[in-house]
């Protein structure tokens, strides 16, 4: 991996991050919150970016590349669109991380250390929590609805084979 030091503000950096679509939504006071407790990690193909069973307080959202989600030898998932986040479920909840996460291709992350909110006081420390967990139930929301497209999807395949098997 190779990691930057924690952004500094900058206009450039801020218009990047809006390109992000994710964070549209943050206004400039939020993004250059962002931009200070975050750094821009890349990481080679095949290389573990998180792995099941740790603990941090990192957050990421996918600049370029691609991610597979593995949890114990089965994927899960593949990440590869712009703004696409992981690593927020241990975040939300103080748990381990539920899988582990490897770069397929040469990946590009803007990582945000999430534990910056207990940092921060009054007003300053809701307005980011209020924006991250916005967009953390966003995310969430969506893959909500993919799983239980699949759940469906399934059920209904076990129903065409017990018709076939005739139970």
């Amino acid at each position: 991996m190779i990691e930057s030091d924690y952004l500094k503000e900058s206009e450039e950096l801020i218009q990047k991050l809006r390109q992000i679509p994710t964070l549209k939504s943050f206004d400039d006071k939020d993004l250059k919150g962002v931009l200070k407790l975050s750094k821009i990690r890349k990481y080679e193909p095949g290389e573990l970016i998180l792995e099941e069973g740790q603990y941090d307080n990192w957050v990421y959202f996918l600049v370029s590349g691609k991610v597979r989600i593995v949890k114990g030898d089965k994927e899960l998932s593949v990440l590869d669109r712009r703004g696409d986040i992981f690593g927020e479920m241990g975040v939300i909840n103080g748990s381990a991380r539920s899988a582990s996460v490897y770069a397929v291709d040469e990946t590009v992350c803007l990582s945000t250390d999430a534990s910056y909110a207990d940092r921060l006081s009054g007003k300053d420390r809701v307005s980011f929590c209020c924006v991250l967990y916005q967009v953390f139930a966003e995310i969430l929301a969506s893959r909500l609805r993919l799983t239980s497209d699949e759940v469906i999807r399934a059920r209904e395949e076990i129903a065409g084979l017990k018709a076939q098997l005739g139970k």
